[in-house]
């Protein structure tokens, strides 16, 4: 595939998974960037879309980089063919983009999610050697009764940039704590005071809070890849 100029949106028309067709954008990136990005989206049953406003902002943040950046639709998503299938055939639909930017864009990758989308992104990456950093926005423990599970993060070498709002109702404090305790090094959790699970703010603090998120996004860039935006 042709890069073209970092503004430029693609529509993806030959990505497909187990499920079938995967519905997809890319924002393209510098010719000569170091990395690709993949993005995850939040839950299908919740309405989580790749047009999800975190998602989007935190492809912002990864484009103002150069990077390119592919945004996608989980099955029964959009136009996205399949049945959601609760996390499991989700992590297929993560391989499956995985291959097509290693097919298309031959960089290493950068892997990010928000809510859902994270932990589907940390289960179907960590241990991938095309994967070389891990971002979890959002990461939910306890979500409308649904518990999550990270024992593999113990396992998972890649550098991994974990950010929350410190009201968030869907990963309070406490259990996203222990979460990271258990996640081995390299590793940073960064707390994005007065937001909640949405980046966004809370009665005490009412304004949103994405800019800050895509500030932390953009540090952690610099620091453990050496990016300058």
């Amino acid at each position: 595939m042709t890069q073209k100029n970092p503004s430029q949106i693609i529509s993806v028309d030959d990505l497909h998974g187990p499920a079938g067709r995967l519905e997809a954008l890319l924002n393209s990136g510098h010719e000569d960037a170091p990395y690709a990005v993949l993005l995850c989206h939040p839950h299908p049953k919740g309405g989580g879309t790749m047009h999800n406003k975190v998602v989007y902002h935190a492809m912002k943040s990864f484009s103002s980089f150069g990077l390119p950046t592919l945004r996608f639709n989980f099955r029964s998503v959009g136009l996205s063919e399949g049945a959601f299938d609760e996390g499991r055939g989700e992590q297929e639909d993560v391989h499956a983009a995985l291959n097509w930017l290693e097919a298309n864009l031959k960089l290493p990758i950068l892997v990010a999610g928000f809510s859902f989308g994270s932990y589907v992104a940390l289960r179907a990456s960590c241990g991938d050697a095309r994967v070389r950093g891990l971002v979890a926005l959002g990461l939910p423990a306890h979500a409308e009764g649904r518990d999550y599970s990270y024992d593999f993060l113990s396992h998972c070498t890649q550098p991994k940039l974990f950010i929350s709002g410190d009201h968030d109702q869907y990963g309070p404090r406490p259990h996203m704590e222990a979460v990271f305790a258990t996640a081995t090094e390299p590793k940073r959790l960064v707390w994005i005071e007065g937001a909640e699970h949405f980046f966004q703010g809370t009665p005490e603090s009412p304004t949103p809070k994405l800019s800050l998120m895509q500030q932390e996004i953009a540090r952690w860039l610099h620091e453990q890849f050496g990016l300058i935006d």
